[in-house]
């Protein structure tokens, strides 16, 4: 009596009561073995070419992804004709390397000599902004800010718009009304105090009307944590003069980005020259303690 047949035997597979051996391809000459070759060449591409789809496939998803987190969190996306500050290496701190714009910066000040640094700074930043018609609007308490002044950072004094209110909560007002028209440059707002609830109200204006928004904050008696995008210190530096001459040198600030959404925070040397930002250096100290106010 014969022994009941196997359901596989080795490489064997069961067609009915009979078994098929798969069949083996092996070269018999030199052309076979080259064309095996080739196959075995070709066939190892196409799996690199596919992992590297793959690869730009996760690549691709992680930046979409990275550019919708942005735009939810009031960032205006970066593009191909994004608005070039002039910052130079300072734009590595910023996310996606891109100055934010339609979002509110906010500017930390502890004395009169801070208040003209950053007055002086921020003029740099808004003559790019301006552009050839646009307009800016400038809401203060009271003419600290001599007008013809702006002339040396490229801006010309008759399209600032210059608004005087007595009362800060009407500053505040003014400010966060005019951010929500996207005719304007940008809006600079000077005040003291800004609760968390206030400056959410400015984000979400600028959400919308992709204006941006500076406020500037002369020694502000409670530090809270704002929606701000951005927080700067600016303070002023001795000039450097050209070849040694006597006279006035060109404007030079220490920049310190204290805090940024989604960014580095760091310190640099900054001047203006040839109406221009210049980065000298970073600074020797990186960003350590937060800004204090100075009694």
């Amino acid at each position: 009596m014969h022994p009941a047949p196997r359901t596989l035997v080795h490489n064997r597979r069961l067609i009915g009561h009979k078994t098929h051996r798969t069949p083996m391809f092996y070269p018999q000459n030199r052309a076979e073995l080259i064309f095996l070759a080739n196959f075995d060449g070709s066939k190892q591409e196409m799996m690199e070419e596919q992992a590297q789809t793959e690869r730009r496939s996760k690549t691709d998803i992680l930046r979409q992804l990275q550019s919708d987190i942005l735009r939810l969190q009031g960032f205006k996306p970066a593009s191909g004709t994004a608005q070039d500050m002039g910052l130079g290496v300072i734009n590595q701190a910023f996310p996606q390397a891109c100055f934010p714009l339609g979002a509110i910066h906010e500017f930390m000040t502890a004395n009169a000599e801070e208040g003209a640094a950053a007055t002086g700074f921020l003029a740099g930043l808004l003559k790019p902004l301006m552009g050839e018609g646009y307009a800016v609007l400038w809401v203060r308490k009271e003419g600290s800010l001599f007008a013809p002044a702006l002339h040396a950072f490229g801006i010309t004094p008759h399209r600032v718009i210059f608004l005087e209110l007595k009362k800060e909560k009407d500053i505040l007002w003014a400010v966060e009304e005019a951010l929500k028209c996207g005719a304007l440059a940008a809006v600079i707002g000077e005040l003291s105090e800004l609760d968390f609830t206030a400056s959410r109200r400015l984000q979400l204006a600028v959400e919308n009307s992709k204006t941006t928004g500076f406020l500037l904050r002369s020694n502000p008696r409670n530090l809270q944590t704002t929606a701000c995008v951005a927080r700067w210190k600016i303070a002023a530096l001795p000039s450097a003069l050209d070849d040694d001459l006597p006279g006035i040198g060109f404007p030079r600030w220490q920049v310190e980005l204290l805090k940024i959404r989604n960014g580095k925070p760091g310190r640099w040397v900054v001047q203006w020259k040839d109406e221009a930002f210049q980065v000298e250096r970073p600074a020797a100290q990186p960003v350590a303690q937060p800004y204090t106010k100075i009694a």
